[in-house]
């Protein structure tokens, strides 16, 4: 049962009401059935690394063991969240017991099961003080060898004890196969690294902790395990990271940081050549400070400095800068007209303006602050656009009222100056009235004509509005991302067997490894991948059944291929679904659902997916239909 709140209910509080409704409902749980375990899942339990521990020497087993020594070093990196291990056979004692022993001492194998079970367990019995300490007394131990099994004393016999050991034979060693994972290479693996298919592995997945920053303690687990490496992983295992969101993260913020500087610099230049130097300067010199203001009242809001709020500066630079020009252009017009480059002229001017620019800014106040009452799961994650740009505007009001005044009075011009920048203005204002007259005249002249615009601008909005009716424009909230890997899910008919559902993934995982963007993929049975955002919110951390599978494909850097993830994606799916490529599914004759195959890329807000069928055949096998 999957209990999901509205989205910004505190965790904590959360917990507490599902503790006490299940409690209020005890009385209606059937006896003998455990009570239930409540699990909170949320974004801080998104695995931001993972490394995939592989060998063609090193079977499931012994990788399973070395993968738990791996992660308690791994959690030892500081701001760490909780790990786990994906694949191997556990360990485990098993008890092989012999239907014609227990037969012949007249012993159940309940009784056998029973015992075992009694003495695997350990009681405080209280505490007992001696030499001015207090011990704390245990009574029984946890088995923790076969010896510890054979010992144990199941009945009688004629006065005679029998043992485990006497009715059963028990060893140490791997679990039954329940699931299974698997390391390839593709065409565009590393250089130096050997071609393997299908080799053992298990993955090691690490989350950080809430309100950390994932760009460093993935820094910090990528150094802990190269130390590792040589020491605690021997020289035949590899280790392979398939998911690094710190990296992800960091790269991202970069882009931003430097599409953050691009529009900067244009808006910078575009002021150098409209207005001139002078009151440019002006203009140049609000942006940082403006900036950095609202990055202050990031910090005091609570906001972090991520990829969102990075946009939000971005999106905020083309119009912080507007209050700042209209003020400064009137002080430089005054100055001009009145021949006199005064304060009291200077405040004039600003006075001038002031109404107009303050309407100006609460127009667009009025356009940003909507976007910030959104609900849902976007609401929290657009929230730093509206109130950040919001956050801007005002302080690029005041600093145009306030700042602007000064600086420009502190860098006002000689009048001979300005009266020669006025002639070049005037120059190029007659080169854009040159191309701009002749276009706008026949409309103001003649009203016919002027009609014709009016219903033509409204012919152009209607026909712009009727291509989200038509679908001739996808509608999204969010653009498809450029992700390094993505997933593709099997659903195999349930009641489907495992090496059955293991050797369908294994045929696509042959298929997925032409593709020559891939560079690596592992292959999940019985089991899913460590879940990213995307799997969170569909919840496929409860897949598990034998008939699930699960195929991470790796591909190469972004800046090392011309595709995106979403095409590679796209092409992945004719891929999978053509017959000529993979030939037919094989599907059991018995089953008369269907087999699934799904591929999504990424791990933003859940997008839309494409189901394949396999209908059973009457040779047993499925053929592939979309």
């Amino acid at each position: 049962m999957t209990v999901r709140f509205e989205v910004g209910e505190p965790l904590g509080p959360s917990i507490v009401k599902v503790h006490d409704k299940l409690q209020t409902n005890m009385d209606k749980i059937p006896p003998g059935v455990s009570p239930p375990l409540v699990r909170p899942n949320g974004v801080d339990d998104v695995p931001i690394f993972t490394v995939t521990l592989w060998s063609d020497e090193v079977d499931d087993y012994a990788l399973r063991a070395l993968a738990n020594d791996v992660l308690q070093r791994l959690e030892e990196v500081r701001n760490t969240g909780p790990g786990f291990v994906v694949g191997g056979r556990r360990e485990q004692l098993r008890v092989e017991v012999s239907p014609e022993r227990v037969a012949g001492f007249g012993i159940s194998l309940d009784e056998v099961a029973e015992t075992i079970l009694q003495a695997n367990a350990a009681r405080s019995a209280g505490n007992v003080e001696r030499d001015d300490a207090q011990l704390a007394v245990v009574s029984g131990a946890y088995l923790g060898t076969g010896e510890d099994v054979d010992r144990l004393v199941v009945g009688s016999h004629y006065g005679m004890p029998i043992y485990v050991r006497d009715v059963a034979w028990v060893e140490r060693g791997p679990e039954e196969t329940a699931r299974t994972v698997t390391f390839s290479t593709g065409l565009a693996r590393e250089a130096g690294t050997e071609a393997v298919e299908s080799v053992p592995a298990v993955t090691i997945a690490i989350a950080k902790k809430e309100s950390t920053n994932g760009v460093t303690v993935a820094n910090d687990l990528l150094r802990k395990l190269e130390t590792l490496k040589g020491r605690l992983i021997p020289d035949n295992v590899n280790a392979t990271i398939t998911r690094n969101y710190g990296e992800t993260a960091d790269q991202k913020v970069n882009e931003l940081f430097i599409g953050l500087l691009h529009a900067a610099i244009a808006v910078s230049i575009i002021s150098l050549v409209a207005i001139g130097t002078r009151p440019a300067l002006v203009v140049i010199v609000i942006i940082p400070i403006v900036i950095l203001i609202t990055v202050w009242s990031a910090w005091v809001m609570g906001f972090t400095i991520d990829r969102v709020s990075l946009f939000a500066l971005i999106f905020s630079i083309g119009i912080l800068v507007d209050d700042a020009t209209v003020v400064v252009e009137n002080i430089f017009r005054r100055w001009l007209l009145e021949d006199d480059t005064s304060v009291e002229t200077a405040v004039d001017a600003v006075r001038e303006v002031g109404n107009p620019t303050i309407i100006a800014t609460l127009t667009i106040l009025a356009a940003l602050l909507p976007m910030g009452f959104a609900s849902g799961m976007m609401g929290p994650y657009m929230a730093p656009i509206p109130v950040l740009g919001s956050v801007a505007m005002i302080y690029s009001l005041i600093a145009a009222f306030v700042f602007t005044p000064w600086l420009s009075f502190k860098l006002r011009p000689r009048m001979a100056a300005l009266q020669r920048a006025e002639a070049r203005e005037r120059k190029v204002q007659e080169i854009i009235g040159r191309i701009y007259r002749p276009i706008v005249t026949p409309f103001v002249r003649s009203r016919p004509l002027a009609w014709v615009l009016l219903f033509c601008i409204i012919g152009a909005f209607l026909a712009a509005c009727s291509m989200l009716y038509t679908e001739a424009v996808t509608v999204k909230m969010l653009p498809f991302d450029n992700k390094p890997e993505f997933n593709v899910l099997v659903d195999m008919p349930e009641g489907t067997a495992l090496p059955v559902t293991g050797n369908t993934a294994r045929r696509l995982a042959e298929a997925l490894r032409m593709v020559p963007e891939v560079s690596a993929l592992q292959t999940y049975v019985g089991t899913v991948s460590p879940f990213n955002f995307n799997g969170m919110v569909r919840h496929y951390y409860l897949r598990g059944e034998a008939w699930h599978a699960d195929i991470q494909v790796m591909l190469l850097d972004k800046h090392e291929r011309e595709r995106s993830s979403h095409e590679i994606a796209e092409a992945t799916r004719s891929l999978l679904i053509s017959p000529y490529s993979i030939g037919h599914i094989p599907c059991p004759a018995h089953a008369g659902g269907s087999a699934g195959c799904r591929s999504h890329p990424g791990t933003d807000p859940p997008r839309r997916l494409c189901q394949v069928l396999a209908s059973p055949g009457p040779t047993g096998e499925s053929s592939v239909l979309v």
